[in-house]
């Protein structure tokens, strides 16, 4: 069964000791990958799959392989490069695969919360990689409990991964079935028996989840279709809400579960989570963030010299930015592409430089000039503040921010860590208030109406809660919806 880990054996890393965290941005929980392909190192393209998904996690990664027989798998704390080598994956041999890059929701940085989750069954093991989050995850969990199942982590994927296990009768697609009746909330899964490949997404289909052909002959499962382009494969098509996809020797079988329901992608990959080479509904996302910035110019004018990007995610809505307004594009941020996530814990001195640790204001660009800085989000509001800060002790004589989104008001459980609202500055203050925090001398957010229009889709195809406060999943009240609500009890 390949290598094993004991819940626990890995301290929690909290989130002021992570260097990589200082971004003012909301953070995905994760990105799945999952390849059959017989006569193909799986491992190998998993490896590049999940290197193509490393934007949607960082925490940890892992992959799962099956021979035909039973499933190996190997996943460990850290980046993609970091947790795998050629030894490693020389050991993964087989002709089916599925990977996962993590970036915690629901339960703490450690080994044992790492995917995929493999579960014993009487039929043999199964494995399950997941993006989202579960609502109804205390409800499952303490059923699945009383039923004698015994649970190794604190995150709501094992629950997914459990039910399938205690459903399992010998008929994997029946069980996966049945869980996904079971559960509630936004789920994009790829999922791992000894001789099939299975894809699943909720009815919803909050979160993004595609279908691609590798050859002809194989067949590869991605949260985003970069990662399609990068082992060479197809896309065919988006998996559709509520939808099951098999692949084994036989055929490849696809299944429609459960009906869809009021369609619910997140805008957010939209704006800021996917990568901008992406297409979501068939649109490339890097075209659409420009139209948001062209929106953006146009409801919030600027008096300034230059255009600049909060790198790497504000670029394309400070191009369009500057294309609809007329000012100049320029770089004004340098952004340190080597910080990244550390382990080791920062003295006291280096906490304080914060954000300067990962970006450096270009002077000679900014100084005795008026700068519009364009973004893509404000989160907390602290980070941001401190790059205006960096920017008007570089010499800029004014800096107006804007944002290519709208106000994020209300959390997130849906698969986004920004589920405790009092950390929202805009739940908690005004526009101008927000705007004095921050030290900006101008302050404008996209509008919903603008966001739409750049998108060029109805805003009921979305998820748009975290603005609008409009859950399309019930959030049950009598649920204590936290990153930690799992954390006790741990049965081991």
């Amino acid at each position: 069964m390949g290598e094993h880990h004991s819940p626990g054996d890995e301290p929690v890393i909290p989130h002021s000791n992570r260097i990589g965290t200082t971004h003012d941005h909301p953070r995905e929980e994760c990105g799945v990958f999952g390849v059959y392909a017989p006569g193909e190192d799986v491992a190998r393209l998993t490896y590049f799959g999940l290197y193509a998904l490393q934007h949607r996690g960082q925490e940890s990664a892992g992959i799962a392989v099956a021979d035909g027989e039973d499933i190996a798998c190997h996943k460990q704390m850290g980046l993609v490069s970091q947790v795998f080598d050629e030894s490693i994956l020389s050991r993964l041999r087989g002709q089916i695969a599925i990977g996962h890059t993590r970036y915690s929701t629901t339960g703490s940085s450690i080994l044992c919360n790492a995917q995929p989750l493999v579960a014993a069954t009487p039929y043999g093991p199964i494995a399950v990689a997941h993006n989202g989050n579960i609502v109804n995850t205390g409800q499952l969990r303490a059923q699945l409990q009383a039923e004698g199942v015994r649970f190794e982590t604190t995150n709501d994927s094992e629950v997914i991964a459990r039910c399938i296990a205690s459903l399992h009768r010998g008929d994997p697609v029946e069980a996966v079935r049945q869980t996904m009746n079971r559960v509630r909330g936004a789920y994009s899964c790829v999922a791992l028996t000894p001789n099939q490949l299975i894809a699943f997404r909720d009815p919803n289909g909050i979160r993004p989840l595609c279908l691609g052909s590798l050859d002809g002959v194989g067949t590869v499962i991605a949260s985003e279709t970069c990662a399609l382009n990068v082992v060479g494969a197809q896309f065919l098509r988006e998996i559709a809400p509520g939808e099951m996809v098999v692949a084994d020797p036989e055929s490849l079988s696809e299944y429609q579960m459960r009906p869809p329901e009021r369609p619910a992608v997140c805008v957010f990959e939209f704006i800021y989570l996917a990568r901008p080479d992406s297409y979501i509904y068939g649109k490339s996302l890097h075209a659409l963030r420009r139209r948001m910035g062209q929106q953006l110019a146009l409801e919030h004018p600027a008096d300034a010299h230059i255009v600049i990007p909060v790198p790497d995610t504000g670029y394309p809505a400070a191009t369009g930015f500057a294309e609809a307004s007329g000012i100049r594009f320029g770089e004004g941020l340098i952004k340190n592409r080597y910080i990244g996530r550390t382990f080791i814990e920062p003295d006291q001195r280096l906490r304080e430089l914060g954000v300067k640790m990962k970006l450096t204001p270009l002077k000679e660009n900014i100084a005795g000039r008026r700068v519009v800085m364009v973004d893509d989000s404000i989160v907390r509001g602290t980070t941001t503040g401190q790059i205006v800060r960096l920017l008007k002790d570089a010499g800029a004589m004014q800096v107006h921010v804007r944002i290519s989104s709208p106000p994020i008001r209300w959390p997130c459980f849906y698969g986004i860590d920004m589920a405790n609202r009092s950390e929202l500055i805009a739940a908690r203050r005004s526009l101008e208030q927000i705007r004095d925090q921050i030290g900006a001398d101008s302050l404008g957010y996209l509008s919903m109406r603008g966001l739409m229009k750049a998108i060029g889709m109805l805003r009921d195809k979305f998820c748009h809660a975290c603005f609008t406060g409009e859950y399309p999943i019930e959030i049950p009240k009598d649920v204590k919806l936290t990153k930690f609500a799992l954390e006790e009890p741990v049965l081991v």
